[in-house]
């Protein structure tokens, strides 16, 4: 492997754990601060795909697409947490995961009636639709670059909302210990419902930048949703900074786990999912 091709091998990685994280930031926070298990977290993901494929389609604009679904997966995100989840806080993981997972099949049963079950293509901007050259023969495209971007000043934003933050201090205190935090005046339900939309908005989003280069097929959450317990049981449960750490990973060896050893590529990140558990059971950064 040359230089060129193991540069665009590495920012094919890189690029790949940043949208990892943004799907997995979202489930470690819901699980990590409100103890819910979501199965159908990968549904939010493709829930962002097709609006961003339907907006598109409606004001030929990727930007309107991702501003307007942006704020209705927020808003849907707050609906669910408000109308189901907050009444299975306090019931056994069993029960939330037969809920989410009943969810699974009410959300593409929906998608279906919506947006059929045709496999559908988003155009990248053409703002945004070339290519670095490396080489004579290689380049990288730009909207790679910039979703990688995206991703990176994401991470950044939710790191100073719970780190620097009024309100990431409540929902550090509400994590730590529930009954104090509302003992103190902390409107727990309120928090709640502010995590999961957030979760909720981060999915969508990964899979609103992720659709011109993934298409927007039916049961594109469920590929991405295995990947995601992955990189959230690596990196700790309730760690955004271990999901960080691990996503990266994640993306990186499964990128040239293909490249290098293609026969074992579908085994590589349980490989190293399994390396980490077997030495870190709590996974690389406790919570």
């Amino acid at each position: 492997m040359d230089f060129a091709n193991f540069l665009i091998q590495l920012l094919n990685g890189v690029q790949y754990g940043l949208l990892l994280f943004m799907l997995a930031a979202g489930l470690t926070l819901i699980f990590g601060i409100m103890g819910v298990v979501n199965l159908a977290h990968g549904s939010f993901y493709m829930l962002g795909a097709y609006m961003a494929w339907f907006f598109t389609s409606q004001f030929d604009s990727l930007v309107v697409a991702i501003l307007l679904g942006t704020v209705l997966a927020v808003a849907f995100g707050w609906l669910l947490e408000w109308g189901l989840f907050r009444f299975f806080y306090h019931r056994d993981h069993l029960d939330q995961v037969l809920l989410t997972f009943g969810l699974i099949y009410i959300f593409e049963e929906v998608r279906s009636i919506l947006w059929g079950d045709d496999v559908h293509a988003v155009q990248v901007p053409e703002l945004l639709n070339w290519s670095i050259p490396l080489t004579d023969t290689l380049s990288y495209p730009v909207y790679r670059l910039v979703m990688s971007g995206i991703c990176v000043l994401l991470a950044v934003a939710l790191y100073l909302l719970i780190s620097k933050t009024r309100l990431g201090m409540k929902i550090r205190a509400g994590a730590f210990n529930r009954e104090m935090a509302e003992a103190l005046g902390i409107n727990i339900r309120l928090i709640h419902g502010v995590v999961f939309a957030l979760g909720v908005g981060l999915a969508a989003i990964a899979g609103m930048i992720a659709s011109p280069i993934s298409s927007v097929y039916p049961g594109m959450g469920s590929s991405v949703l295995i990947m995601c317990f992955v990189v959230v049981v690596i990196g700790g449960i309730g760690s955004v900074r271990g999901a960080l750490v691990s996503a990266l990973l994640v993306g990186l060896v499964d990128t040239f786990g293909k490249v290098l050893v293609p026969q074992l590529a579908g085994m590589a990140v349980y490989m190293l999912m399994a390396g980490v558990l077997l030495y870190k059971p709590e996974g690389l950064f406790k919570q």
